[in-house]
């Protein structure tokens, strides 16, 4: 029977702590889960071989008999061994008996129903009384949480949105309907229950977490909960002022433009910006931009021509 070496399965120290072993054990399992390699037994074994050292080395009192174990023998590295020496075979009876739960024989013999270990009050492992095992027919483990970016535009986060998504796993491509919540900031995530990795052993899958962002705007700039937009106004509108329409995120507004507005100017308009969950607004800054008209009649024209020719004082 061969030794198993536990922590190099896991490629782990073994002074590593409880999370670090954890943490090896999750990344392993989710490289050689099934799910994701469908029909390759050397996967299959790999995954059965690092489900069978978390068993050990995930539980504490497991991985102190088998610390034990291996102090007593030096059986390292996959060495054969021989339990009589042990103690055990020699005028003493014991059987293997498979409980079923596809670990390894040297598994069994240590941990299983018919244990040698659990004869004895003084062994090297002390009483043992059987499995004691916490995993049964091994760890259910839940899966992997995931994140990904859910791209949306300002007005959607502004007023809120049901949206359809598709998500794509290890059994193909489903469809999630999920509310976008009215507010949501830049940054923020929504939570898709049980929509992450599948879990292990029968757990349940993980979590999903879409990470919100603001795919580019063809009208406004979000800067916190204030937004900025382009307006375009004619020589004439800036020159002598005037009232202009604009769309807001909710709503048609008329905003007042002063005479003599130059380009690159800001107008503020208080309370049109952007939203939070609690209904806090920011502001909209409209910035100025002095445009010519297309095309210009021969009126319009003429009258350029004798601005052209008249004295600006500066």
């Amino acid at each position: 029977m061969k030794y198993k070496d536990y922590y190099q399965v896991l490629g782990v120290d073994k002074n590593a702590s409880e999370d670090e072993i954890k943490k090896a054990y999750r990344k392993l399992a989710k490289k050689y889960h099934p799910d994701t390699h469908p029909g390759d037994r050397a996967a299959e074994e790999k995954f059965k071989e690092i489900n069978e050292a978390y068993e050990v080395l995930g539980d504490p009192e497991k991985r102190k008999k088998y610390d034990m174990f291996g102090s007593q023998g030096q059986f390292f590295h996959g060495a054969e061994f021989d339990p009589s020496q042990f103690g055990f075979g020699n005028g003493m009876r014991y059987e293997f008996r498979s409980t079923g739960s596809g670990f390894s024989d040297f598994f069994e013999w240590i941990f299983g129903e018919g244990s040698p270990f659990g004869a004895f009050d003084n062994s090297i492992f002390g009483r043992t009384g059987g499995t004691g095992s916490r995993f049964g027919r091994g760890m259910r483990t839940k899966g992997e949480d995931a994140e990904t970016v859910l791209e949306i535009s300002i007005a959607e986060g502004f007023s809120g949105a049901e949206k359809l998504i598709s998500l794509r796993g290890v059994n193909g491509v489903k469809k999630i309907s999920l509310k976008i919540p009215a507010g949501i900031r830049q940054g923020e995530k929504i939570k898709l229950a049980g929509q992450g990795n599948p879990g292990i052993n029968g757990g349940p899958n993980g979590d999903l977490y879409l990470r919100v962002e603001f795919r580019k705007d063809p009208v406004f700039e979000l800067k916190g909960l204030d937004l900025e937009a382009r307006l375009q106004l004619y020589p004439w509108e800036a020159a002598l002022g005037a009232e202009k329409p604009f769309n807001t995120l909710d709503g048609r507004i008329s905003v007042r433009i002063p005479a003599g507005v130059q380009t690159d100017s800001r107008i503020r308009v208080a309370g049109k910006g952007y939203r939070d969950k609690s209904g806090k607004r920011g502001d909209l800054f409209l910035r100025v931009a002095i445009v010519n008209p297309p095309r210009l009649s021969s009126e319009q024209l003429e009258l350029y021509e004798k601005l052209s020719r008249t004295q600006v004082q500066a």
